[in-house]
């Protein structure tokens, strides 16, 4: 199943008699939260679902946006409406970024039918989409986790999948070259790893790019559906929508959701620096 729909997709979908669970994950990193924008205008029928609160667990050692507490999670997805047999779709408001991490917790806890809105809100009112203020009440649903379903990565692992496969840096590039780190406490990137911006799998509309695109620009970094491959970014979270676009060419790929927060929070870790991974 391809992992993304399209605006039209949805308007069919949801005019159907098994219309798709809604899930709105608007996130910015630093931002304010996006309850607020939510509240404005949503998609008619979607559920709010907090990144911070409900999609990760409090930041530490393992990094900014470890895994939340796996059975809190099916409980917020259960109290969303979320049951096994009915289909998903996620959508955010911009880069796809908190949308894939949804994407990718749904699934790698076992549920076998989600998808992100392709291009998020700004597709939908584009498409000619209403938004909503009426904030929906489902019927509880019955989802329970199951994890293991998508690989995994640890830091351990990461590193290891550096030396002997394709390990993908989805931050910006300058992040990679450790030239700046906003965020984080050391610049630079896990040794081996190739940089691979999330911002080169979109359009200029927000959409990902055609398949074919996505898996030359793959393809050129040596991410192909016989090689091994694991994503990482900041946190956890954009590298999703990384392996969500290897997921669109037919590539698998392990995510390291403690990603370069929990790698840099470790002074014995290596870092390299510079344009080559090294």
């Amino acid at each position: 199943m391809n992992p993304l729909i399209t605006a039209a997709g949805l308007a069919d979908a949801l005019a159907s008699g098994t219309p798709p669970v809604l899930l709105d994950v608007r996130y910015r990193l630093g931002g304010p939260p996006g309850r607020p924008e939510y509240e404005a205008g949503h998609l008619p029928g979607a559920v709010y679902v907090d990144m911070d609160d409900e999609l990760a667990g409090p930041p530490g050692p393992a990094g900014r946006h470890p895994l939340p507490d796996l059975d809190a999670f099916a409980g917020t997805m259960r109290r969303a409406g979320v049951s096994a047999d009915r289909p998903v779709v996620v959508y955010d408001g911009a880069q796809g970024w908190s949308a894939a991490r949804t994407w990718w917790l749904l699934r790698y806890t076992g549920h076998p039918s989600v998808r992100v809105l392709d291009g998020g809100l700004a597709a939908w009112t584009a498409s000619g989409g209403a938004l909503s203020t009426e904030e929906p009440s489902p019927a509880p649903g019955d989802f329970t986790a199951a994890p293991g379903a998508l690989p995994l990565l640890t830091a351990d692992e990461a590193a290891a999948l550096a030396r002997r496969g394709v390990l993908l840096d989805a931050r910006a590039g300058e992040r990679y070259r450790g030239e700046v780190e906003p965020i984080d406490r050391v610049a630079g990137h896990i040794p081996g790893a190739l940089s691979a911006p999330t911002t080169e799998n979109l359009a200029a509309d927000g959409t990902f790019l055609p398949p074919a695109e996505l898996a030359a620009r793959f393809t050129a970094l040596g991410a192909t559906a016989d090689a091994e491959v694991g994503v990482y970014c900041g946190s956890g979270v954009s590298a999703a929508q990384e392996v969500l676009a290897l997921a669109v060419t037919g590539v698998p790929a392990a995510l390291y959701v403690g990603s370069w927060s929990e790698w840099s929070g470790d002074p014995a870790r290596p870092v390299a620096t510079g344009a080559e991974a090294g």
